[in-house]
């Protein structure tokens, strides 16, 4: 089986082609903004013929990055009658994190930064997830719960911000090396797949967590823009 992968939740623009459950090529830019002229070239480098399915990260996150990622992905399936797989950001964060670090027993919490000190948190260990993705304002001793009981170690954009009010835990750790990448939704998307946890290619849209918040615009004598890019 040939799995496309998309991920675009983040300011990391990926994308990475799957044969028989092995990562065979990948991309990844790290230049912001840019999702939407990466993606479509990284697309075209990857795909050659067809695929047998499409995998895209389903957020939460940037607005404008899962936009661009699932009408890319939908419009592929659109095109080639394949289905679609969705998969939660933080999840592929946390099975990533994993996979990258296989002796290590501790619990991880990918953290995307959601602005200000609101973050799009959630808690996996290496078989499960323990708390559920949420949107927090995260505070001094936030998880201190899971912190007296396991080595934790923050992952993400939003870990480094967020480090003054947890890392004087002893068992608070953090992974500055850690980048996102559309390689880490394959050990789920393929599980999807085998259950027929398929999404439907019409109706299916990204999990924002989160409402637009209309602003005003910056530039003089222009009317307010309806919604924030989300980047």
């Amino acid at each position: 089986m040939k799995i496309l992968l998309i991920e675009t939740a983040t300011q990391v623009c990926s994308a990475a082609i799957a044969e028989d459950g092995t990562i065979v090529a990948s991309r990844r830019s790290e230049q912001p903004n840019a999702h939407s002229t990466r993606l479509p070239l990284f697309v075209k480098e990857l795909i050659a013929g067809s695929v047998d399915a499409v995998c895209v990260s389903s957020g939460p996150g940037s607005y404008t990055g899962l936009r661009i990622g699932v009408s890319t992905a939908k419009g592929i399936c659109y095109a080639l009658g394949k289905p679609l797989v969705a998969v939660p950001t933080l999840l592929s964060m946390a099975r990533l994190f994993y996979r990258q670090h296989p002796g290590y027993d501790g619990l991880v919490c990918p953290m995307i930064d959601a602005r200000r000190m609101e973050c799009y948190t959630m808690i996996a260990n290496r078989d499960s997830i323990l708390r559920d993705t949420a949107a927090d304002i995260i505070t001094e001793g936030f998880y201190d719960s899971w912190l007296d009981n396991s080595a934790v170690t923050f992952i993400g954009d939003g870990a480094e911000k967020t480090r003054p009010l947890l890392s004087s835990h002893p068992n608070a750790h953090y992974d500055n090396s850690f980048v996102v990448d559309a390689e880490g939704m394959l050990e789920t998307a393929i599980q999807y797949l085998h259950d027929s946890k398929v999404e439907d290619v019409a109706y299916f849209e990204p999990f924002y967590l989160k409402d637009f918040v209309a602003k005003k615009s910056v530039v003089h004598g222009l009317r307010p823009n309806t919604e924030t890019d989300g980047e």
